[in-house]
């Protein structure tokens, strides 16, 4: 919808239809932790190596710029979608998670980044912003702000129906090719067709390893009674997550409930994706005690609500926006969680590359720059299970020994090297 929004702006005249086979939000797009970040999963060091020193700070000024974009389209729609940019805090429990937030310091740095974009807090900072459990050290940037991701796809879907955008919902595209789409039941033509389906990637024919779908979930209490909102202290709606391997996630919704999510679950053989995994049991108990390690007060809520879903990861971790102008076909996407904010940029991108006007965005080191494909199975079932597992026992190790496990972030770097 980003894509189609900003190619009638560039086109006003182009006919746009989107294809969405279940309805509206009903993935990612709608259901995810509701973090507005201006992070990428893809280091500014990465960048330099693969493109160059000037290419990774732009890359990075321009998805910086993305969260003021977000916020100019929410006013200018009038959207009501719970927007708060609040910034986000990075904490650290542990003397290695303190010495990666130290490292990530040096990294912004280097690279021009001062601390109007990435500090330090100090210790009265961080107790009068937010009380977590057992904190040692923290990092804020204010590059994030939190939305209700539902109330924001819905806005998005009426501002482009305004401008003549058709939305088929319930529409199941099973393959596509160069010039045309096809449903479970018809053919559509199209002088141009983008892929933007992430998580449900793998359900298209010739695609099964495109992208891994990885499942996320996420866990919701009670609204905080005005006593247990005083005692977490929680009064700018910054979202948290801390420095461990497993990514945790968290934010404080309008209504005043803790939002929770974190990921590790298991991968599904043959990139499956069912209605089934959106709920886990054991992983939702997991996130639920980790939400109360970090939120002390959590011990005191129900939890209300539970959901997951899929989203997209290629095999180098880094999202990408593709157009090839002899085939008309494009792509964007594998955006690793990050795609509430990465999923913008890369349609301003896409749109420019679309209608060829030579914009500084499609210089950007994503421009046509797709993953090489997931293995087969059975390697990719057992590499992506094994990752998961390392992360786990990495974090584990370093909360009990407080020392770094060299052996198995070694056996990490060289898998997510590939």
């Amino acid at each position: 919808m980003w894509t189609a929004f900003y190619l009638k702006r560039l086109a006003p005249d182009c006919r746009i239809a989107i294809l969405e086979s279940n309805q509206i939000g009903f993935g990612a797009s709608g259901r995810n932790g509701g973090w507005c970040s201006g992070f990428l999963p893809v280091t500014l060091a990465e960048l330099e190596k693969s493109h160059g020193r000037n290419a990774a700070i732009e890359m990075y000024n321009e998805s910086f710029r993305t969260i003021d974009e977000i916020e100019a389209v929410i006013a200018e729609q009038r959207i009501d979608c719970d927007y708060h940019r609040g910034g986000t805090i990075n904490g650290a429990t542990n003397l290695v998670q303190k010495a990666r937030l130290e490292s990530e310091i040096s990294e912004m740095r280097r690279f021009g980044f001062n601390e109007e974009h990435f500090r330090n807090l100090a210790t009265e900072e961080i107790a009068e912003r937010l009380n977590v459990n057992n904190i040692i050290a923290a990092t804020y940037t204010p590059h994030c702000a939190v939305v209700n991701p539902a109330k924001l796809v819905h806005g998005l879907a009426n501002a482009v129906e305004t401008n003549g955008v058709k939305i088929f919902e319930k529409t199941d595209v099973v393959e596509y090719s160069k010039g045309q789409v096809k449903t479970k039941y018809q053919v559509c033509r199209a002088n141009i067709v983008i892929r933007a389906t992430e998580g449900f990637t793998a359900r298209l024919k010739r695609h099964r390893r495109t992208l891994a779908p990885l499942y996320s979930y996420m866990v919701a209490t009670e609204p905080l009674t005005s006593r247990q909102l005083s005692t977490l202290g929680w009064r700018n709606r910054e979202t948290y997550h801390d420095a461990r391997n497993m990514i945790i996630y968290a934010q404080l919704t309008q209504d005043n409930r803790i939002a929770f999510g974190g990921r590790g679950a298991p991968y599904h053989f043959a990139s499956r994706v069912k209605p089934q995994y959106d709920m886990h049991t054991e992983i939702h108990e997991k996130i639920i005690r980790s939400m109360h390690d970090v939120f002390k007060v959590s011990q005191e809520l129900e939890v209300t609500h539970r959901w997951g879903g899929p989203l997209g990861v290629p095999r180098n971790w880094r999202p990408s926006v593709n157009f090839d102008r002899t085939t008309g076909l494009g792509s964007l996407g594998g955006y690793v969680g990050d795609g509430v904010g990465a999923s913008n940029l890369a349609a301003r991108t896409l749109a420019h590359l679309i209608v060829n006007d030579k914009h500084r965005l499609t210089d950007l080191p994503w421009v046509n720059r797709p993953s090489r494909k997931w293995e087969t199975e059975p390697l990719r079932f057992v590499g992506i299970n094994g990752l998961l597992k390392i992360s786990e026992s990495m974090d584990n190790y370093e909360a009990n020994r407080n020392q770094p496990d060299k052996i198995r972030s070694f056996i990490l770097e060289k898998f997510l090297g590939e």
